[in-house]
């Protein structure tokens, strides 16, 4: 992907657009602003051979915005390479785990250490 980056936020977005049909209430659903999730819409759009989302303005008739069928195939072989390469370093991922430390104090998500 010459120019652009694919990762698990921007494909947790484009799985809340699909499930809400809202470009604004999958930005809420993940705590980030409309021009945020926009934005990153955009990026997505521009990415890819073909656009990703599709959004139909809003207003007071409301609009709405769906994944095309190139967004759905993304989100799908996103979460396929995601499980292989789970299922690939499932040892290295256990070990992982056992060398934190129990006591370790947790942060809240999105605050820098």
């Amino acid at each position: 992907m010459p120019g652009g980056r694919l990762g698990p936020g921007k494909v947790q977005l484009l799985e809340a657009i699909g499930e809400t049909g809202s470009i604004s209430a999958a930005g809420r659903a993940m705590k980030m602003s409309y021009r945020r999730a926009w934005l990153l819409v955009d990026d997505l759009n521009r990415i890819f051979r073909a656009p990703l989302v599709e959004a139909q303005p809003g207003g007071a008739k409301g609009g709405g915005a769906h994944l095309t069928p190139l967004g759905r195939e993304i989100v799908a072989n996103y979460r396929a390479i995601e499980a292989k390469t789970l299922e690939a370093g499932a040892e290295e991922i256990e070990a992982l785990r056992a060398a934190v430390s129990p006591t370790a104090p947790a942060r809240e998500p999105g605050k820098k250490a």
